[in-house]
């Protein structure tokens, strides 16, 4: 794929937070401003969706049988009987 060069202008705290979490997850800025983008333009997010619709395809009346909002207190309850929140 051929590629453009941008040049941008940020502020060093931004550029410094830039090269710190693309050294943290092993890859160049250009890969890591790249990637953003690509997540904000929603490449990443189609796939997820996508994914989730199968999934829900597939295993919809599992997955409705199991954590259903029909079941009192679904939202807040695990399945240990713990609670969201609680410490």
């Amino acid at each position: 794929m051929a590629k453009t060069q941008l040049n941008v202008r940020v502020d060093e705290g931004t550029a410094r937070a830039a090269r710190e979490r693309a050294l943290e997850r092993g890859m160049s800025v250009n890969r890591y401003i790249e990637e953003l983008v690509r997540q904000d333009t929603g490449e990443v997010g189609h796939t997820f969706v996508d994914a989730a619709s199968d999934f829900m395809k597939q295993y919809g009346d599992v997955f409705a049988e199991e954590f259903g909002a029909d079941r009192e207190g679904a939202r807040d309850t695990f399945r240990d009987g713990s609670r969201e929140g609680r410490r």
